[in-house]
């Protein structure tokens, strides 16, 4: 595997990323394209995800990827729910028949994942910042996932004994330490498994860009 890197001025207008993102996809020699995240916000970042061709769409982003995920009928998932699901299947954790709870609901990692637990058989539940008696449902999930970028969001109260937490965060505190959306401490006392920050869902997540990244390429 090799990558090329294109760092952009922070003021680069749209007809400039564009045509990069076009010279990437006549490119055969590249079959993965990932544009990072948010972008500047004079920049649209729903036309620019558009226009990546889906045979390279190694985020899992281009609408025809997230159709493919709800249809479960799909040759790329997001990078971070392939990655959490990985993570489950390696434990040996049985999703069938389970009530799993994601917290969070972005297109990133929210609703993607709530879609690869239904698609495992599980029960899925997806809570936000409108959710009413949260800890309840939280409560209640045999399989959590924390995926609302707050510091120490999930507390012990909020999970239930044996329960396996997954946690998505990455939040940096004013002294420079890294931690999740998880309060690790407290929940790793109760919890049956649980991932911790820095170290669990992230290198996972880049592992699934490597496997999308051959995926496409065995496609092509």
């Amino acid at each position: 595997m090799y990558s090329k890197k294109y760092t952009l001025p922070a003021d680069t207008d749209m007809d400039t990323l564009l045509a990069l993102v076009d010279e990437l996809n006549a490119d055969d020699k590249i079959h993965g394209i990932l544009v990072q995240l948010p972008l500047p916000k004079h920049l649209d970042e729903k036309q620019v995800i558009n226009r990546i061709n889906p045979n390279k769409d190694v985020d899992a982003f281009h609408p025809v990827s997230v159709g493919k995920i709800m249809i479960g009928d799909y040759d790329f998932v997001p990078c971070t729910p392939a990655g959490i699901m990985e993570l489950i299947h390696e434990s040996g954790i049985e999703i069938a028949g389970k009530n799993c709870v994601v917290v969070g609901r972005s297109n990133i990692v929210g609703k993607p994942m709530a879609m690869l637990l239904l698609h495992s058989n599980g029960t899925p539940t997806i809570c936000h910042s409108k959710t009413q008696n949260l800890a309840e449902i939280t409560k209640k999930a045999d399989i959590l996932v924390a995926a609302v970028g707050v510091p120490h969001f999930i507390k012990r109260d909020m999970v239930k004994e044996g329960a396996v937490v997954i946690d998505v965060g990455m939040n940096r505190l004013e002294d420079g330490k890294l931690v999740g959306d998880v309060d690790f401490d407290e929940v790793s006392k109760v919890a049956g498994a649980i991932t911790p920050v820095p170290g669990g869902v992230g290198p996972m997540t880049i592992s699934m860009l490597m496997k999308n990244t051959v995926t496409a390429a065995k496609r092509s």
